[in-house]
């Protein structure tokens, strides 16, 4: 089972990833002026990532029990809810961190670290 303490060792383990608390809750951002890219909510049993609008209900309607909507407050932004002990491994979670770090990471720190990139498609 994934827990908030493995969220935050896999989210401090990516390239210039910086822990600040703001609103009351721990966020990682891609680097000390960085975008945050997760963040942990108060009952740690659910972290906020970065994904694009676009993404999210497929996402959701393929996991609901892993990826949600906070309603009333995602819904502008690019951003959805992980319940982290529905992640299959830590593997997964991962996964949905570097995927979130690459989209809030400044372009010069994701060129840096082409080892974050995705697998091209296969051909």
């Amino acid at each position: 089972m994934v827990t908030a303490d493995d969220a935050r060792r896999v989210a401090l383990s990516l390239p210039a990833t910086v822990e600040k608390l703001s609103w009351g809750m721990p966020t990682f951002r891609a680097g000390p002026a960085g975008r945050i890219f997760a963040a942990l909510e108060g009952d740690d049993e659910v972290m906020g990532v970065k994904c694009p609008k676009e993404d999210r209900e497929e996402l959701i309607a393929a996991e609901p029990h892993k990826f949600f909507l906070r309603h009333g407050h995602d819904e502008p932004y690019a951003w959805l809810r992980v319940r982290l002990a529905a992640l299959d491994d830590e593997t997964e979670l991962r996964a949905v961190l570097v995927d979130s770090w690459r989209q809030a990471a400044p372009a010069r720190l994701r060129a840096a670290h082409p080892e974050l990139d995705p697998p091209p498609p296969d051909a």
